[in-house]
Protein backbone atom coordinates (compact mmCIF):
# COMPACT_ATOMS: atom_id res chain seq x y z
CA UNK A 1 0.00 0.00 0.00
CA UNK A 2 1.08 3.62 -0.50
CA UNK A 3 2.08 5.68 2.52
CA UNK A 4 3.64 9.06 3.26
CA UNK A 5 6.91 8.07 4.92
CA UNK A 6 9.55 10.03 6.80
CA UNK A 7 12.69 8.23 5.62
CA UNK A 8 15.39 10.24 7.38
CA UNK A 9 16.65 13.70 8.35
CA UNK A 10 15.65 16.69 6.24
CA UNK A 11 12.36 17.89 4.82
CA UNK A 12 13.24 16.31 1.47
CA UNK A 13 13.08 12.89 3.11
CA UNK A 14 9.28 12.78 3.29
CA UNK A 15 8.16 10.65 0.36
CA UNK A 16 5.24 8.64 -0.98
CA UNK A 17 6.26 5.01 -1.21
CA UNK A 18 4.91 1.48 -0.99
CA UNK A 19 5.03 -0.28 2.39
CA UNK A 20 3.62 -3.59 3.60
CA UNK A 21 -0.06 -3.72 4.59
CA UNK A 22 -0.26 -4.33 8.35
CA UNK A 23 -1.85 -7.46 9.81
CA UNK A 24 -3.52 -7.74 13.18
CA UNK A 25 -1.46 -9.10 16.07
CA UNK A 26 -2.78 -10.16 19.48
CA UNK A 27 -4.27 -7.14 21.22
CA UNK A 28 -4.35 -5.05 18.06
CA UNK A 29 -6.75 -4.11 15.27
CA UNK A 30 -6.22 -3.13 11.66
CA UNK A 31 -8.15 -0.01 10.72
CA UNK A 32 -9.05 1.00 7.18
CA UNK A 33 -8.20 4.67 7.02
CA UNK A 34 -11.05 6.97 6.01
CA UNK A 35 -9.06 10.14 6.53
CA UNK A 36 -6.14 11.44 8.58
CA UNK A 37 -5.71 15.07 9.53
CA UNK A 38 -2.45 16.96 9.16
CA UNK A 39 -1.29 18.31 12.51
CA UNK A 40 1.36 20.90 13.23
CA UNK A 41 3.32 18.02 14.75
CA UNK A 42 3.49 16.39 11.30
CA UNK A 43 5.06 19.56 9.91
CA UNK A 44 7.51 19.59 12.84
CA UNK A 45 8.43 15.94 12.13
CA UNK A 46 8.99 16.75 8.47
CA UNK A 47 11.48 19.44 9.51
CA UNK A 48 13.13 17.36 12.27
CA UNK A 49 11.65 19.55 15.01
CA UNK A 50 9.85 16.70 16.79
CA UNK A 51 11.08 13.25 17.72
CA UNK A 52 10.62 10.33 15.31
CA UNK A 53 12.23 7.06 14.27
CA UNK A 54 12.75 6.64 10.54
CA UNK A 55 11.46 5.11 8.41
CA UNK A 56 7.92 5.67 9.62
CA UNK A 57 4.56 6.28 7.95
CA UNK A 58 3.37 9.61 9.30
CA UNK A 59 -0.05 10.78 10.54
CA UNK A 60 -1.82 10.34 13.88
CA UNK A 61 -5.20 12.14 13.62
CA UNK A 62 -6.88 9.01 12.31
CA UNK A 63 -10.49 8.33 11.40
CA UNK A 64 -11.21 4.83 10.19
CA UNK A 65 -13.16 1.59 10.27
CA UNK A 66 -11.97 -1.58 12.00
CA UNK A 67 -11.51 -4.39 9.47
CA UNK A 68 -9.45 -6.96 11.36
CA UNK A 69 -8.66 -7.88 14.98
CA UNK A 70 -6.00 -10.12 16.45
CA UNK A 71 -8.07 -11.69 19.23
CA UNK A 72 -11.46 -13.44 18.94
CA UNK A 73 -12.81 -11.54 21.96
CA UNK A 74 -12.39 -8.27 20.06
CA UNK A 75 -14.54 -9.28 17.09
CA UNK A 76 -17.28 -6.82 18.13
CA UNK A 77 -15.00 -4.02 16.94
CA UNK A 78 -15.23 -5.19 13.31
CA UNK A 79 -17.07 -2.57 11.27
CA UNK A 80 -16.90 0.10 13.99
CA UNK A 81 -16.10 3.68 12.96
CA UNK A 82 -13.33 4.77 15.27
CA UNK A 83 -10.76 7.35 16.21
CA UNK A 84 -7.72 6.40 18.24
CA UNK A 85 -5.33 7.53 20.91
CA UNK A 86 -1.93 8.23 19.42
CA UNK A 87 0.01 5.73 21.51
CA UNK A 88 1.09 2.44 20.05
CA UNK A 89 2.83 1.29 23.19
CA UNK A 90 3.90 2.46 26.65
CA UNK A 91 5.86 0.59 29.30
CA UNK A 92 2.85 0.30 31.68
CA UNK A 93 5.19 0.06 34.71
CA UNK A 94 6.72 3.53 35.13
CA UNK A 95 5.31 5.94 37.71
CA UNK A 96 3.39 7.85 35.03
CA UNK A 97 1.80 4.78 33.43
CA UNK A 98 0.87 3.47 36.87
CA UNK A 99 -0.81 6.81 37.61
CA UNK A 100 -2.88 6.65 34.43
CA UNK A 101 -0.71 9.24 32.68
CA UNK A 102 0.51 7.07 29.81
CA UNK A 103 0.96 10.22 27.72
CA UNK A 104 4.03 11.01 29.86
CA UNK A 105 5.67 7.58 29.63
CA UNK A 106 9.37 8.11 28.77
CA UNK A 107 9.34 5.07 26.46
CA UNK A 108 6.03 5.81 24.78
CA UNK A 109 5.95 4.99 21.06
CA UNK A 110 3.30 6.87 19.12
CA UNK A 111 1.62 6.42 15.75
CA UNK A 112 3.04 8.58 13.00
CA UNK A 113 6.37 9.19 14.71
CA UNK A 114 7.70 5.89 16.10
CA UNK A 115 5.15 3.44 14.66
CA UNK A 116 3.48 3.53 11.25
CA UNK A 117 0.56 5.94 11.23
CA UNK A 118 -2.46 6.97 9.21
CA UNK A 119 -1.11 8.56 6.01
CA UNK A 120 -1.77 5.18 4.41
CA UNK A 121 -4.63 2.89 3.44
CA UNK A 122 -4.48 0.81 6.63
CA UNK A 123 -2.96 1.20 10.08
CA UNK A 124 -2.46 -1.20 12.98
CA UNK A 125 -3.12 -0.02 16.51
CA UNK A 126 -3.91 -1.46 19.96
CA UNK A 127 -7.58 -2.25 20.57
CA UNK A 128 -7.11 -0.61 23.98
CA UNK A 129 -6.73 2.77 22.25
CA UNK A 130 -9.80 2.63 20.00
CA UNK A 131 -12.79 4.89 20.59
CA UNK A 132 -16.17 4.38 18.94
CA UNK A 133 -17.50 7.60 17.49
CA UNK A 134 -21.00 8.86 18.27
CA UNK A 135 -23.45 7.82 15.59
CA UNK A 136 -24.58 11.42 15.18
CA UNK A 137 -21.28 12.57 13.65
CA UNK A 138 -20.89 13.47 10.00
CA UNK A 139 -18.57 11.60 7.61
CA UNK A 140 -15.38 13.49 8.51
CA UNK A 141 -16.14 14.89 11.97
CA UNK A 142 -14.19 12.13 13.70
CA UNK A 143 -10.91 13.09 12.05
CA UNK A 144 -10.66 15.91 14.59
CA UNK A 145 -11.36 13.70 17.60
CA UNK A 146 -7.70 13.41 18.52
CA UNK A 147 -7.09 17.18 18.60
CA UNK A 148 -10.28 17.54 20.65
CA UNK A 149 -8.98 14.98 23.14
CA UNK A 150 -5.71 16.92 23.39
CA UNK A 151 -7.63 20.14 24.10
CA UNK A 152 -9.70 18.29 26.70
CA UNK A 153 -6.46 17.22 28.35
CA UNK A 154 -5.33 20.85 28.53
CA UNK A 155 -8.60 22.45 29.60
CA UNK A 156 -10.69 19.82 31.38
CA UNK A 157 -8.23 17.64 33.32
CA UNK A 158 -8.45 19.48 35.68
CA UNK A 159 -10.86 22.24 34.59
CA UNK A 160 -9.17 25.59 34.12
CA UNK A 161 -12.19 27.75 33.24
CA UNK A 162 -15.06 28.77 35.50
CA UNK A 163 -18.42 29.94 34.18
CA UNK A 164 -18.23 33.64 33.45
CA UNK A 165 -14.45 33.78 33.02
CA UNK A 166 -13.14 36.04 30.26
CA UNK A 167 -11.04 33.79 28.01
CA UNK A 168 -8.57 34.69 25.28
CA UNK A 169 -7.47 32.07 22.75
CA UNK A 170 -4.51 33.01 20.53
CA UNK A 171 -4.23 31.32 17.14
CA UNK A 172 -7.27 30.44 14.99
CA UNK A 173 -5.93 27.15 13.64
CA UNK A 174 -7.58 23.83 14.44
CA UNK A 175 -6.40 23.71 18.05
CA UNK A 176 -7.44 27.31 18.66
CA UNK A 177 -10.86 26.77 17.09
CA UNK A 178 -11.46 23.67 19.19
CA UNK A 179 -10.12 25.29 22.36
CA UNK A 180 -12.43 28.25 21.84
CA UNK A 181 -15.45 25.96 21.49
CA UNK A 182 -14.51 23.90 24.56
CA UNK A 183 -13.90 27.06 26.61
CA UNK A 184 -17.30 28.37 25.56
CA UNK A 185 -18.92 25.06 26.46
CA UNK A 186 -17.39 25.49 29.94
CA UNK A 187 -19.16 28.83 30.32
CA UNK A 188 -16.31 31.11 29.34
CA UNK A 189 -16.76 34.42 27.54
CA UNK A 190 -14.37 33.64 24.71
CA UNK A 191 -12.41 35.80 22.28
CA UNK A 192 -10.38 34.07 19.56
CA UNK A 193 -7.49 36.23 18.34
CA UNK A 194 -5.61 35.99 15.07
CA UNK A 195 -3.80 38.17 12.57
CA UNK A 196 -5.15 40.12 9.62
CA UNK A 197 -4.17 37.26 7.32
CA UNK A 198 -6.40 34.92 9.38
CA UNK A 199 -9.65 36.56 8.20
CA UNK A 200 -11.07 33.38 6.66
CA UNK A 201 -10.28 31.31 9.74
CA UNK A 202 -11.76 33.94 12.04
CA UNK A 203 -14.89 34.07 9.88
CA UNK A 204 -15.44 30.35 10.41
CA UNK A 205 -15.12 30.82 14.17
CA UNK A 206 -17.58 33.73 14.06
CA UNK A 207 -20.10 31.50 12.25
CA UNK A 208 -19.75 29.06 15.16
CA UNK A 209 -20.68 31.81 17.62
CA UNK A 210 -17.17 32.71 18.80
CA UNK A 211 -16.18 36.36 19.26
CA UNK A 212 -13.07 37.06 17.16
CA UNK A 213 -10.49 39.78 16.73
CA UNK A 214 -7.52 40.53 14.48
CA UNK A 215 -6.34 43.29 16.80
CA UNK A 216 -3.71 43.04 19.52
CA UNK A 217 -5.53 41.76 22.62
CA UNK A 218 -5.78 44.40 25.38
CA UNK A 219 -3.32 44.03 28.23
CA UNK A 220 -4.40 42.73 31.65
CA UNK A 221 -7.91 41.84 30.47
CA UNK A 222 -8.50 38.08 30.64
CA UNK A 223 -9.01 35.56 33.43
CA UNK A 224 -7.68 32.71 31.28
CA UNK A 225 -5.40 32.89 28.24
CA UNK A 226 -4.96 29.82 26.02
CA UNK A 227 -2.01 29.92 23.63
CA UNK A 228 -2.68 27.86 20.50
CA UNK A 229 -0.61 29.63 17.84
CA UNK A 230 2.67 27.91 18.63
CA UNK A 231 4.42 31.22 17.95
CA UNK A 232 6.47 33.46 20.22
CA UNK A 233 4.45 36.58 19.33
CA UNK A 234 1.20 34.74 20.10
CA UNK A 235 2.52 33.55 23.45
CA UNK A 236 3.84 37.00 24.32
CA UNK A 237 0.48 38.56 23.46
CA UNK A 238 -1.28 36.00 25.66
CA UNK A 239 1.02 36.66 28.61
CA UNK A 240 0.47 40.40 28.31
CA UNK A 241 -3.31 39.98 27.98
CA UNK A 242 -3.59 37.93 31.17
CA UNK A 243 -4.93 39.65 34.27
CA UNK A 244 -3.03 39.55 37.53
CA UNK A 245 -3.62 36.15 39.11
CA UNK A 246 -4.86 34.71 35.80
CA UNK A 247 -4.16 31.32 34.25
CA UNK A 248 -1.96 30.77 31.18
CA UNK A 249 -2.45 27.50 29.27
CA UNK A 250 0.06 26.42 26.61
CA UNK A 251 -1.55 24.30 23.88
CA UNK A 252 0.51 25.12 20.77
CA UNK A 253 3.93 23.60 20.08
CA UNK A 254 6.75 25.98 19.16
CA UNK A 255 9.11 23.32 17.79
CA UNK A 256 12.14 25.35 18.87
CA UNK A 257 13.37 27.51 21.73
CA UNK A 258 11.66 30.90 21.82
CA UNK A 259 12.12 34.15 23.71
CA UNK A 260 9.18 35.24 25.87
CA UNK A 261 8.47 37.94 28.51
CA UNK A 262 8.44 35.21 31.13
CA UNK A 263 8.86 37.67 34.02
CA UNK A 264 5.15 38.40 33.54
CA UNK A 265 4.45 35.01 35.12
CA UNK A 266 6.14 36.32 38.26
CA UNK A 267 4.87 39.90 38.21
CA UNK A 268 1.25 38.83 37.66
CA UNK A 269 1.42 35.60 39.71
CA UNK A 270 0.11 33.63 36.73
CA UNK A 271 -0.72 29.96 37.01
CA UNK A 272 0.86 28.14 34.05
CA UNK A 273 -0.38 24.77 32.86
CA UNK A 274 -0.52 22.63 29.75
CA UNK A 275 -1.29 19.12 28.60
CA UNK A 276 0.73 16.76 26.43
CA UNK A 277 -1.20 14.59 23.98
CA UNK A 278 -4.19 12.90 25.63
CA UNK A 279 -5.29 10.33 28.19
CA UNK A 280 -8.13 7.84 28.32
CA UNK A 281 -10.03 10.29 30.52
CA UNK A 282 -9.62 13.20 28.13
CA UNK A 283 -10.88 10.94 25.33
CA UNK A 284 -14.00 10.13 27.33
CA UNK A 285 -14.59 13.84 27.80
CA UNK A 286 -14.03 14.48 24.09
CA UNK A 287 -16.53 11.80 23.08
CA UNK A 288 -19.07 13.24 25.52
CA UNK A 289 -18.68 16.75 24.08
CA UNK A 290 -19.26 15.36 20.58
CA UNK A 291 -22.26 13.27 21.61
CA UNK A 292 -23.82 16.31 23.32
CA UNK A 293 -23.23 18.55 20.30
CA UNK A 294 -21.25 20.97 22.50
CA UNK A 295 -18.43 21.09 19.94
CA UNK A 296 -18.84 21.24 16.15
CA UNK A 297 -15.95 19.83 14.16
CA UNK A 298 -17.26 19.49 10.60
CA UNK A 299 -16.81 23.20 9.68
CA UNK A 300 -13.12 22.94 10.62
CA UNK A 301 -12.29 20.48 7.80
CA UNK A 302 -11.57 22.99 5.06
CA UNK A 303 -9.61 20.85 2.60
CA UNK A 304 -9.33 17.19 1.68
CA UNK A 305 -6.77 15.66 -0.69
CA UNK A 306 -5.94 12.24 -2.07
CA UNK A 307 -2.81 10.58 -0.70
CA UNK A 308 -1.08 11.05 -4.04
CA UNK A 309 -1.41 14.82 -3.48
CA UNK A 310 0.04 14.68 0.02
CA UNK A 311 2.56 17.43 -0.73
CA UNK A 312 -0.29 19.88 -1.38
CA UNK A 313 -1.70 19.00 2.02
CA UNK A 314 1.61 19.55 3.80
CA UNK A 315 2.15 22.85 1.98
CA UNK A 316 -1.31 24.05 3.00
CA UNK A 317 -0.71 23.11 6.63
CA UNK A 318 2.67 24.82 6.73
CA UNK A 319 1.30 27.95 5.08
CA UNK A 320 -1.64 28.11 7.48
CA UNK A 321 -4.21 27.78 4.69
CA UNK A 322 -7.69 26.94 5.91
CA UNK A 323 -8.08 25.22 9.26
CA UNK A 324 -7.75 21.45 8.89
CA UNK A 325 -6.48 19.67 5.80
CA UNK A 326 -7.02 15.90 5.70
CA UNK A 327 -5.50 13.19 3.57
CA UNK A 328 -8.09 10.67 2.45
CA UNK A 329 -7.58 6.93 2.69
CA UNK A 330 -6.90 5.08 -0.53
CA UNK A 331 -10.49 3.85 -0.97
CA UNK A 332 -12.30 6.53 1.02
CA UNK A 333 -15.72 7.53 -0.27
CA UNK A 334 -16.00 10.82 1.68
Amino acid sequence: MLAVVKTGPGADNVVLQAIARPRALPGTAVVRVIATGICGTDVHIAHDEYGYEAPVAMGHEILGEVVEVGDPEDVAWIGARVACETYYSTCEVCEWCRAGRRNLCPTRRSLGSFEDGGFAAFVRMPVLNLHRLPATLGPLDGVLSEPLACVAQCLLDPPVIDAGDSVLVTGPGAMGQIAAQVAQAMGGRVTLAGLARDSERLAIAAELGITTTAETPPADSFDVVIECSGSAPGAAAALRAAKRGARYVQVGIFGRDVTLPIDLVLYKELTVSSGFASTAQSWRRAMALLAQGAVRLAPLVTRRVEITDWQLAFDAAQAGEGIKTVILGADSAV
